[in-house]
């Protein structure tokens, strides 16, 4: 018999993992499970769309090139994990739900996965209340999604001022 129980937080962080494990990335092995009422509504890995060929196929263009991991998302043919869980989950059941991420380096390390700005956004949309990522040491790390709303305000206000500035205009 087990001398521990993990928690829920680690229960999902650790299913989290184990969907991680289909991913078809070279890089990064990233799972995501949404959860709703203690009950698993959707999951989904890092890897390419269906039927295109997979970097482990084929080899990465961002190995190729030298691009740093979490950068370049265009050149990469992947779809995010949290995108693939909002793909394989109904809208009911994504409202207010949690989303957890974990995943893993090529060399079996945590990876601290924060959803990109176009994650966000979809996360957003979907009426996710919260995100809880697995850190690098191990340790979850608890996002509230509402948060993001105002950090994306403003990052598109602080663009936009620098697209006025950059056209000569004034504020």
């Amino acid at each position: 018999m087990p001398t521990s129980r993990p928690d829920k937080t680690r229960y999902f962080l650790d299913i989290a993992l184990a969907v991680a494990a289909r991913s078809t990335c070279l890089r990064r092995r990233i799972g995501a499970v949404i959860v709703k009422d203690d009950t698993i509504v959707g999951t989904g890995y890092n890897g390419t769309a269906k039927g295109v060929i997979n970097c482990y196929q084929a080899g990465c263009i961002k190995d190729e090139l030298n691009l740093p991991s979490q950068s370049s998302y265009d050149l990469c043919p992947a779809v995010h994990a949290e995108e693939n869980a909002i793909i394989n989950s109904n809208r009911a059941d994504r409202v207010g739900a949690t989303l957890y991420i974990a995943g893993v380096e090529a060399d079996g390390r945590y990876t601290s996965a924060i959803p990109c700005q176009r994650c966000r956004r979809k996360i957003i949309n979907s009426e996710i209340e919260e995100v809880v990522i697995l850190k690098e040491d191990g340790r979850p790390l608890r996002l509230k999604v509402k948060d993001w709303v105002a950090e994306d305000t403003n990052w598109y206000l602080g663009e936009l001022e620098k697209a006025k500035k950059g056209k000569g205009g004034s504020s």
